[in-house]
Formats: structure tokens, sequence, C-alpha cells
């Protein structure tokens, strides 16, 4: 459907049922009136996943009726529910109603931008008319402190791009190794910083990269990017994080829609990620079976947003066009994330963005807990900094959606205030004796159970094949503490924030329990003091037993996620720096002897894989033994051979053989890189293997038999003189 054939019955419908919202009724009415639009959404719910003509109907009647329900409850809420028996109750009451309508509103903006999404087609440079002249290109990949067998792989991956070769030049800007580290007033970093300059002049010599550093680190990857600008003079400029290794068409799929149309100033690809991040290596241990924490918004919110003419740079995995980035100074600088903000900026001049949904770049999340606090809390203050100082809401030369798009994006990263008032709200009835929630269970019955249900809809049909039930709560009080004092600070001082660069290619060598864990410690012991106080409040207030029954649910909930954010705060060990993805490819071993042995890779990196023998093998290599390794690359379109050692042998599921490569020649370093990261089917095959939806009683049985084990592992490593070896032997068995 077209926005305007969108607009209209969302509109006409929304503009109908108003007259309703504020209809004064009892409990027994508004149930009467609501368990039928129940009905109803529930019905819409199932026939808007129909592949039929009529789905986008149905999408929109899902949106229009369950918009209802939630407004018939925010009305009731303000009509009815405002007070308190004296002021602190009174100011309770009203922050957390005022968290509802935060809530209320991010729900609304996400279904507007989510009402319907593009798929953009694949185009490739073979499509455009014979002779066109391809435009040139930068590929710039900013580095500060990353190791450089992890920047390897990425220029080698960067290198072998499918684009003429006269036409793209690969740039390493190196802000580890500016001037200004250099001359630092510590010998020991300004050794550092001269060590890593020189060895990274080296590996760009010998792969054929330019090498680019700086005198001072001024505006972070936005000053490296803007130096790179005036020492280049390619026509389009592709960024990529030094961790974010891209495919070989990723060139071929993007340059022709810069050919194609000259007002587009952005096209945006996915960031795939091939380990887990730090909860779900924890806790979840899902990143084969369930989808990614940013699948949502990666395959699900940026198509939205694309459909809106509202999808923004994300850093990484995207191309831009230089003339329009000299047209605002380059890469903005004003606020710590300049991606988001130089999109603003060059859609407020009227360009377009283009997003592709396709992964092409395969890159690293956050190993530690501390690494991916540190990356979104750069992100909570970088867009809460856009809010404040550009008013991309007022912004005029942004369409009305772009506004919304815009303003649905930053306001997402104020949760941390909401999500905080959910967790101590029930905490001050309970404990304190606070007013928090002046309703009746028939009241609650009526107005807010059907109103959590509606919403629960709604988000099942617009992200349930990419976010289970839970899951966000689990992700959202996970970074709530720390990005709320992030965020204060930055509406203390809008300018202050500094870029925080996050760490990459982290190893634990044992398990260990996350220095921030401390605040979760803190609300564990509330929320158990908590069910204490809800006990003898039971027995004490037989007039308010209702009430503190609902209040105790509310502190069962908050007591789950709290088990599991502690259980997350565990640390597992993470031994490899560069991570295995699970594979499924045909192979032989030669070399032990004349015959081949055919086996399976499992899992495979650019430095090493795991092979599983054929069924019928009772022999095969012993550990130590140095052989090759032959299979046919997809993204090279041709058989590789690659030399092996085998590390070690498994006859525990079959004979399975852990392998590295070693003694690799220039072509087979590179053949390896090709192999591992090179094909961007087989991110597409592994991303749709794991999109799938579950109903939220899965979801909550998933949760509740995953959160307890972690948890005591957690408390036992907190024991004095146990050691992080017991509590590791302990996870295998």
């Amino acid at each position: 459907m077209t926005d305007k054939a969108l607009l209209v019955p969302l509109f006409a419908g929304l503009a109908i049922l108003a007259v309703a919202l504020v209809l004064p009724m009892d409990a027994t009415a508004q149930l009467a009136i609501i368990i039928p639009l129940l009905v109803l959404l529930t019905y819409a719910r199932v026939e808007a996943d129909a592949k039929s003509a009529a789905a986008d109907v149905f999408r929109v009647v899902v949106l229009v009726v369950g918009g209802f329900i939630t407004l018939r409850y925010l009305s009731w809420r303000a009509g009815y529910t405002l007070y308190g028996s004296d002021l602190f109750s009174l100011v309770a009451v009203c922050l957390l109603f005022g968290a509802e309508l935060y809530s209320a509103c991010i729900h609304f903006l996400g279904g507007f931008i989510n009402v319907s999404r593009i798929r953009r087609p694949l185009l490739s440079v073979d499509d455009l008319p014979p002779g066109t002249q391809l435009p040139t290109v930068d590929v710039m990949i900013p580095s500060y402190n990353e190791d450089p067998e992890l920047l390897e792989v990425t220029l080698r991956a960067a290198r072998q791009m499918r684009y003429p070769a006269d036409r793209f030049t690969v740039y390493l800007l190196d802000d580890g190794g500016t001037d200004q580290h250099i001359a630092h007033s510590d010998p020991a970093i300004a050794s550092a910083a001269r060590q890593r300059r020189a060895d990274l002049q080296a590996l760009c010599a010998r792969l054929g990269v330019t090498y680019l550093t700086r005198s001072c680190n001024e505006r972070a990857k936005a000053g490296n990017l803007n130096h790179a600008l005036g020492h280049s003079r390619g026509e389009l400029i592709v960024v990529l994080d030094a961790d974010h290794v891209p495919t070989v068409e990723f060139l071929d799929r993007t340059v022709p829609w810069f050919v194609r149309h000259d007002d587009v100033f952005l096209v945006q690809t996915p960031h795939f990620m091939v380990n887990p991040d730090p909860v779900d290596r924890n806790i979840l241990q899902g990143f084969s079976r369930m989808p990614s924490e940013n699948d949502m918004f990666y395959r699900d919110i940026q198509r939205g947003l694309d459909f809106w003419g509202a999808s923004f740079f994300c850093g990484s995995a995207a191309m831009l066009r230089r003339k329009h980035l000299e047209e605002v100074g380059g890469l903005c600088g004003d606020t710590v994330t300049e991606d988001a903000e130089t999109a603003f900026e060059l859609h407020s001049r009227g360009y377009r963005s283009i997003y592709i949904d396709r992964p092409m770049v395969a890159g690293l999340a956050p190993e530690t807990f501390t690494a991916f606090v540190t990356q979104r809390m750069r992100w909570a203050q970088g867009m809460v900094q856009i809010l404040v100082l550009k008013r991309p809401f007022m912004s005029p030369g942004l369409t009305l959606p772009q506004r919304l798009g815009y303003l649905s994006s930053i306001m997402f990263w104020l949760f941390p205030f909401s999500r905080i008032i959910f967790l101590v709200a029930p905490l001050a009835y309970l404990i304190l004796g606070m007013d928090i929630y002046n309703a009746s269970i028939m009241q609650i019955l009526a107005y807010t159970v059907p109103h959590v249900i509606a919403i629960y809809i709604i988000a099942d049909m617009l992200y349930g094949r990419k976010r289970w039930p839970l899951i966000s709560e689990l992700y959202e009080v996970m970074q709530c503490l720390f990005s709320a004092v992030a965020i204060f600070k930055v509406l203390l001082n809008p300018r202050k924030p500094a870029f925080m660069v996050t760490p990459k290619g982290e190893t634990l060598d044992e398990e260990a329990i996350s220095p921030l864990a401390w605040p979760f410690y803190v609300l564990f012991v509330l929320t158990l003091v908590g069910f204490a106080f809800g006990a003898y409040r039971l027995a004490a207030y037989p007039l308010t037993r209702e009430m503190t029954i609902v209040v105790l649910l509310w502190n069962t909930f908050n007591f789950v996620t709290l088990l599991g954010a502690i259980g997350a705060l565990l640390e597992r060990r993470q031994r490899r720096a560069s991570p295995r993805m699970p594979v499924v490819e045909a192979a032989m071993i030669e070399g032990a002897s004349a015959v081949p042995v055919p086996c399976e890779i499992k899992d495979l990196s650019a430095t090493g894989a795991r092979l599983k023998l054929a069924a019928d093998a009772t022999t095969g290599p012993e550990p130590g033994e140095e052989l090759l390794l032959s299979a046919y690359s997809h993204a090279l379109d041709r058989q590789i051979t690659l030399p092996i050692r085998i590390c070690s042998r498994s006859e525990q599921h079959g004979v399975e053989l852990g392998v590295q490569f070693e003694n690799m020649n220039p072509q087979q370093a590179d053949e390896a890189v090709a192999f591992s990261y090179g094909d961007s089917a087989r991110w597409v095959y592994f991303q749709e293997r794991r999109s799938r939806p579950i109903s939220f009683f899965q979801g909550l049985a998933m949760t509740l038999s995953l959160i307890w084990r972690p948890f005591f592992l957690h408390l036992q490593a907190m024991m004095p003189r146990r050691s992080a070896h017991s509590v590791s032997d302990r996870v295998r068995s």
C-alpha cells in the first residue's frame, strides 16, 4: 500500500473511535465494549500475517483497534486514578503515569513507523546500462585501539570486494597513532602509539592499503573521517568500523543506487554480528536459535523508517556521497552520534537515504558487559544530544513522517527513566505504603489488562519474528541504571559528553563477576524486601488485599527480570578473539593419505574451523598433524585449499577435529578471509533460521528456565576461596 492509502484508514479509524475515548462508563460497560474489540484484535492479528491482498488492511485494523484500547485506558487513568492520600503518594502516582504516557508515546510512534515496510530490490553493477562510468569509491576504516590481527581481516576483505580495482581505494584511518599520542607526556603511551603506527604502516604496505593518521584526535571518529575526506578524492565514501568485515558484493550492491539517483546521499546496510553480546552469551545462550538483540532494529525498524524516507546512517556498513557530505562540512561532530546527526542534516536538505535489508558486513558485538554498557550509553547520549541541540521535530526541511521517524528513534533512548520507575513503583507501595495505582480489581480487569494485551498483540505483529517476549525487558533493565545517569548529564550540559570507543575483540580467560553488578544487587535485595512487606500487608490490611496481590504480581515480574540481569552479570569465558560462526560446508582433508578424507565444516573463522568427519570414519588425522583443507568458496566462486594444523580431536559426537589455519601465503590468507566472511547468503540463511515467533507463554517458560542456573553460578562465584575454575567446571557439567 502507498503511504496515503495507509494514512486514510488509519486516521479515519482513529477519528471515529475518538468519540468513545472519554465516554464515562463503569467497569462492566467497559468490559462489554472491550471484549468484542479484543476478539476483533486477535482475528485481525492472525489475518495480518496471512499472505493475502488484505493483509495490510488487517495490519491497520490491529493498530487502530489496539490504539483505541490503549487511549481508552490512558483517558481512564487521567480522569479517575490520579490522586494520592499525601503529597509523596501524589508524586509517585504522577511519576508512574508519566512513565506510562512515555511508553504509550513510543508505542504509537513505533506503530506509525512500522505500519508498512519497504524491501528494496537487490541491484547490481551489472544492472546498469552498458558503458556506464562507475564512480570512484574510498573505503574508509577508522581505527583507534584495535589489534592489528583484527584490522588485517577487515582490510583483506575490503580489498577483495568485487569492483574495478582502479575505481576504489581502501584507507586505514589510524587514530591511535596520531602525533598527539606519540608526543604524550606518559612515555609508555607515547611508545605504544609509536609502535602502533609502525605496525599499521607495515600492515598497510603489505596489503596495498593507504595508511592515514593525523596530528591530533579532535572530534573523535567524525574528525578522523573528515581528515581523511581532505586526503582522498573518491566520489563515494564507504565507512566500515574496524571490526566490520564486508562481503565481496558490498560495493556491487550499493553503488548502483547512487548511479541511478542523484539525490541519494546514503545507502545503509545492516550490522550483522558474528558473536553473541554479553547478555546473550552469559544467560540467554541462544545466538544460533533466537533472534539477535539488534535484529528488530536492522530487520524491521530501519525498513519501516525507509518506507517514510527516514532511514539513517548507523556509523558503519554504509556508503555516502562525497559532494553531499561536503555541503554540511563533512561528518557532523556536535554530538557523539555523528552518524545519525549527519543523516539528519542531509535529510533536512531534501536528500534521500536508502536502506538495503541484506547483511553484507559481519561485525563484533561487545564481549563484556562493561563494553556493552559503554556502547549503549554513547548511543543514548548522542540521541538525546540531537533532541536537545537539533530539535528534529521542528526542522522545516523534514517531512512530517521524517520528523516522527527521528522522534521515534530518539525518544526510545529515554526508556531508562520509565524502566526505573516501573522497577521501583511496586516497592513504593509495598515498603512505603504509597498509593501508586488507585483502582479496583474490576477496573484493572476492564481497563489495564486489555491495554496490556493490546500492547502485546501489536508488538507481536510488528516485531514478533525478531524480538521474543520478555527479551526487551531484560535488555532494558540491564541498561537503564547506567544510561539514566548518562542522559541526565546530557540534559545538564548537552555539549559535554565525549566520544567513547567501544572495546572490541576482548577475551576473558576465566569467569568473573562484572564490576557493574552492585546496583543490581541493591535492586534485587529491595525486591525481596518488597515480598516480605507484601506478605505483611496481606495480613495487616485486608481492605487493600486485592491491590496488594496485584502489586505483588508486578513485583514478581521485576524479580524475574532482575534475576536474569544478575545471572547475566557473570561474565563467561571468551578465549577466542576471532569468534567462529556456525556453518554447513562440505570439504576434504588432504595430505594424510593418498585418499582425501571427506568432512563437514561445522564452524568457521578466518583463523580456524571445526570439522566433522563422515559418519563411517573411525580413524583420521591426529592432533599435531599439518594437512590441507579443500573446499568450495561461494564468495570467490572457485575451489580453495588452505593449510591446517590439527589442534584437537573429539569422538563424543562422531569424529570432530579442531583445526587452525597456519603457514598461509598472502593469497591463502585472502582466501581464508573470503571463505569465512565473503558470502552474504550464509548470513541471510543464519538470520532466517533463527527468525521465528514464539508465544508469550513460551517466552515466559524459556525465561524462567534460563535464569536460575546462571544466578546460582553467580552466587557460587561470589563465595570466598572459590576459584573461577570450579564455576566453569560446573558450567561444563
